[in-house]
This record gives structure tokens, sequence and C-alpha cells, in this order.
């Protein structure tokens, strides 16, 4: 959180306006966020921050679904720095005008005409999967190319890796009623990731099921269903609401009527919030 570091938020993608949307709300928390710390640090008083204005220090963020422009380049343009606020953008891996890697470099090349030094990356992927492990690397090693000894940047660990994530989503089980749990995420075909999402589910007291891999939601509702179960909560693990959130809706519809004796509740992705804020502090950290 050094006043000479630039923070911006990158996602997979996505043409459905709601995560986009989250997107931005998010990046303005954290921005809140960002400039309240350095106020505390610097015991000085807090700039006035506007959703449309970005300027000063910041961090590059990625995350799924979400804007392919920086907070307060929604319409296609950066804004010139005109503070100490923290800056805090957002990009896309796909789906953008631009490729990644020249997203981060003007991104940067923003940062640099604010002050900063240097550009830290925190990818809001929940599974470390090709995306996290191939993708974002690749274009980060294409965007330091270009800039050379310009700005530093610093790829930090993707949103899925905090332990902390876990006591996030137990609150999100509170908000369900179940005698039995599962843990649906998106799913991957990379080798040690679904290991690893079956173990995050167990810590919940749930079973792993997978939107896009085996098991599936169908397979796993059945063998609880078989079981004598008479409720089944169902936790979406997903960032936020989308296109596919909306499948899985559709897909327990199906289910329902196949399994007319079990009460099936889905529970909504994680969405914006302070307790999500303090994840992504934890990562800048």
């Amino acid at each position: 959180m050094s006043p000479s570091s630039a923070y911006l938020l990158i996602s997979h993608g996505s043409h459905d306006l709601r995560p986009q949307r989250a997107m931005a709300q998010l990046a303005q928390l954290l921005r809140i966020r960002l400039a309240f710390e350095q106020a505390k640090a610097t015991e000085t008083i807090l700039p006035t921050i506007s959703p449309q204005g970005s300027s000063g220090d910041g961090d590059l963020l990625t995350a799924n679904g979400l804007s392919s422009q920086p907070l307060g380049a929604t319409r296609g343009e950066f804004n010139s720095p005109r503070s100490s606020a923290p800056l805090v953008g957002t990009a896309t891996l796909e789906l953008a005008d631009l490729p990644l890697h020249e997203q981060i470099v003007r991104f940067a090349q923003l940062a640099k005409g604010a002050g900063c030094q240097e550009l830290k990356l925190l990818p809001l992927f929940l599974l470390r999967g090709v995306h996290v492990m191939e993708d974002i690397p690749w274009q980060v090693s294409l965007a330091q190319q270009k800039l050379g000894s310009e700005m530093v940047i610093h790829l930090l660990p993707h949103l899925g890796a905090n332990p902390a994530l876990v006591r996030l989503l137990r609150n999100q089980w509170a908000k369900l009623d179940g005698d039995a749990k599962i843990l649906l995420s998106h799913g991957t075909s990379r080798p040690g990731v679904q290991e690893e999402t079956g173990a995050v589910a167990n810590q919940l007291g749930a079973v792993a099921a997978d939107w896009s891999v085996q098991p599936s939601l169908w397979e796993q509702v059945s063998i609880i269903a078989n079981s004598g179960a008479k409720r089944i909560a169902i936790l979406a693990y997903f960032l936020f609401e989308g296109r596919i959130t909306d499948a899985i809706a559709q897909m327990l519809l199906e289910i329902q009527q196949k399994f007319p004796q079990v009460q099936l509740n889905l529970g909504k992705p994680i969405g914006v919030s302070e307790a999500l804020v303090d994840l992504i502090m934890d990562g800048i950290r």
C-alpha cells in the first residue's frame, strides 16, 4: 500500500453488465479503503474520492467477469490524475477491445504519470486453473517487456489462494438451510485443482461439484438425495452473478423436478462486500 504503488483489477471478461457493475463497485470500495489506510499511515486528511476520478497510486487486480476499463475510464478514456487518491482500475483477460497486456501497459502509463513506480496485480480468480497459472502470467510478462524499466509489475497470488476465503464462505452458508451441502464451482481440467476445491468443501462440511467437469451438480444431488437428505444447500462458488449462475438456477429447476422429495436451496455468489475488500487488502499487504 505504498504511495508509489498503483492498483488495477483484471477479470476473465463478460458481456453481462452485472459482473461489470460489480467490479466497478468493488474497485471503488477498494479505492476508498486504500485512501483510508494511506491517510492513517500519513496522518493526512482523506481526499474526496469520486467514482469518475481515478488518480494517484494503484494496484492491478484480476477477476472473473469485470469491466475492461479502469475505474474512471468507463467512457473509453483515462482521466488525468488530479489528486493523491489511490489509483484503482479494472481490465479483462478476454472480451476486451485490447489484449490484456495492452490494457496493463495503458494503465501502467497512466500510473507512471501519477507518480507511481510499481503496479501490483491481484487475480480475482477463485481456482488455480489455466488462466491463473498460464494465461495471466504470460500476458503480464508481455506487458513487462513492453514497459521495460518504466514500471515494475508485481503479480500477486489469486484470490482463491487466501485461506481466509473459507471464513467468508462460512458466512454465505449461514444464510442457507440444508441437511447436506454442495460447493459448486466452475471447475477446470487442470490437474490438482479439483483436490483443492474438495479441500475447501471439506472445511465447509460440504461435497464439491463442478459446472464444467465431473463430478457434476446432477451427480452430487442424486447421490445426496438417494441417501435420504430432505434439504440440500448449494453454494455457488463464484464471485458475482452472471450468465453461469443464471444457467445454474435453470438447471436446479430441472433437477428439482427429478427429485421432488428434496428441497434445493441455492445460495448467491460471494458478491461485493466489505468482507471481500478485506480479502483483497490481505492480498495487497
